[in-house]
């Protein structure tokens, strides 16, 4: 069996960069038509355009996905566009910091609206597209907080807590309807999102070098590590697997303790 998207049409939200824009790529390398939704209109356009818009490979799409109605006609529009919907890789997502104490109510609010309630809307808009086409795929970019927590993070934590349940129910509740919904939990890979968080701190450099070495593979990941993770998961290959979280992490969550723990903890005393 070939890995291929030949006459599937594909949606990835958050397209613009990062781990949406290579997963984008990656998906039209593989054969499908790609349609960008991000609310970044230039950098969305590029990326569409990169891809072969003029010949109708892709095509960007205006999408904030805070906004019910505007992911509807979004989605809604890719439909007409391209003729069904067989595939969605939900992307878009935020960083934003700050404990239970001091994250403010409008913090809390946009951190969930992107993270949470933006995977709800797209997956609502999707789903009847989808079980209309005779199934399909939906992938979630959750992270590795989705299953532990990082501190002064607790509205991103929540949401990426709460988007496993979400691909839980879709992957149950769709089964019978042929459409398959797991979970991808990447590590720190290097984003825009991950630069921006990482030029916080007084020595960006010092925060890189540590990221890197919380992975066992001594490195961070890049986006198209990710994108292809994303891709076996929509395509036939992988046929038997929903509801599942799969750990794109460079082992980050294998370690217990970490790996500091690891380098200078009782795990270490047997060490010649």
């Amino acid at each position: 069996m070939k890995l291929d998207f030949e006459n599937r049409v594909a949606i990835v939200t958050g397209g613009a960069m990062g781990i949406g824009a290579a997963t984008a790529a990656t998906l039209s390398e593989l054969g499908a038509r790609v349609a960008v939704l991000d609310r970044d209109r230039e950098k969305g356009a590029r990326v569409a355009a990169e891809l072969g818009g003029a010949r109708g490979a892709a095509s960007y799409h205006f999408c904030d996905v805070r906004d019910a109605d505007n992911v509807q006609a979004a989605v809604d529009e890719v439909v007409r566009l391209h003729g069904a919907l067989h595939v969605v890789a939900h992307c878009a997502g935020i960083q934003r910091y700050g404990d239970a104490a001091v994250t403010s109510l409008n913090v809390w609010r946009e951190t969930l609206g992107v993270n949470l309630d933006g995977c709800f809307h797209v997956m609502h808009a999707a789903l009847p597209h989808m079980v209309a086409a005779g199934g399909g795929s939906i992938v979630v970019v959750g992270s590795v907080q989705t299953v532990v927590a990082v501190a002064n993070s607790a509205a991103y934590v929540t949401a990426k807590h709460g988007l496993a349940g979400l691909v839980r129910s879709v992957a149950l509740d769709f089964a019978g309807r042929n459409i398959r919904a797991n979970c991808v939990m990447p590590g720190a890979i290097d984003t825009p999102m991950l630069r921006a968080s990482i030029n916080m701190g007084a020595d960006p450099e010092a925060v890189l070098a540590e990221c890197a070495a919380a992975h066992p593979l001594g490195r961070i990941g890049q986006p198209e590590e990710v994108a292809r993770a994303i891709a076996f998961l929509a395509s036939d290959w992988a046929s038997f697997i929903t509801g599942t979280t799969l750990a794109v992490d460079g082992g980050m969550l294998v370690p217990a303790g970490g790996m500091a723990f690891q380098r200078g903890g009782t795990g270490s005393v047997t060490k010649h």
